[in-house]
């Protein structure tokens, strides 16, 4: 007798972090949402608002669909806390996120969900540096994000050629793995949990193209590029400090488990299923 095998649909879930964003993420959200509900994937949306400073949190709260969630906190944390917060309530097999602002076309999503199918990926990164990528930015920034580059290369040994984009693919298995590891809230967590996750063995980490467009003609974010800004101090500072944590205290490790820093609003196995705020 043969059995018929039901193949069941996998649930993505798609996080956006959103800090002070009031003018832009009701449109960012629906063109996000109208991205997903055109793809072959089930999805739910979880918007996590990074402080409350502005009207973001009502804004997003437009967009009245039954699979998209906002939540978010009164303290502004940092968008790495952001995007861990929404990981951790989120109920896909699938879970990405993806920066708001719209620098990076959301169409890009489901290039990264279709190649984590072909390649049966742990990490689908969306890259600057893939041959079929579309990209618009200043010449400084691609400088910059070349030699960031090439110092997480030599730290890590991650296997890619571009790990700052802001779209990234996870499977559910890494990040339960990898989450309750990590420490940085802001700067360089991406870094943190490519690191953590290549190190426990999440070895299949690939590439997809993505489109981005950057306009700096208006001054918004160009400060932070500049030499020595903040901004690429603080990156250089919080990603030394993974290389630190990681080969020279051991912090990564199973062994090192009790040292590892808690937030119940952190914790997967708490918060999955969880209540929203809407």
């Amino acid at each position: 007798m043969v059995k018929n095998i039901v193949k069941t649909k996998k649930l993505v879930s798609v996080i956006i972090p959103a800090y002070k964003q009031e003018k832009t993420i009701e449109k960012d959200l629906r063109n996000i949402y109208g991205v997903m509900s055109e793809t072959r994937w089930d999805f739910e949306i979880i918007v996590v608002v990074d402080g409350m400073l502005d009207k973001t949190f009502e804004n997003a709260r437009r967009v009245n669909e039954k699979n998209v969630k906002v939540t978010g906190y009164e303290t502004n944390y940092g968008k790495g806390y952001a995007v861990r917060y929404g990981m951790v309530r989120a109920k896909g097999d699938y879970i990405a996120f993806i920066d708001s602002g719209m620098e990076i076309q959301p169409n890009g999503i489901s290039m990264l969900l279709e190649h984590m199918e072909w390649y049966n990926a742990d990490i689908m990164l969306g890259s600057k540096r893939h041959p079929a990528s579309k990209v618009n930015y200043p010449s400084f920034r691609r400088f910059y994000s070349f030699v960031y580059h090439a110092i997480v290369k030599v730290l890590f040994r991650i296997p890619v050629k571009d790990t700052q984009v802001g779209l990234k693919v996870f499977k559910r298995n890494v990040l339960e793995a990898v989450l309750p590891r990590l420490v940085i809230k802001q700067y360089a967590f991406d870094i943190e949990l490519l690191a953590v996750a290549h190190r426990l063995g999440f070895k299949r980490i690939y590439e997809a193209p993505v489109y981005i467009s950057i306009d700096f003609s208006s001054g918004t974010n160009f400060g932070r590029f500049l030499p020595f800004s903040r901004y690429i101090r603080k990156m250089l500072f919080d990603t030394l400090a993974v290389f630190y944590r990681m080969y020279f205290l051991r912090y990564y490790d199973d062994r090192s488990k009790q040292k590892w820093v808690y937030d119940k609003e952190l914790d997967m196995k708490v918060n999955t299923g969880g209540l929203y705020d809407s």
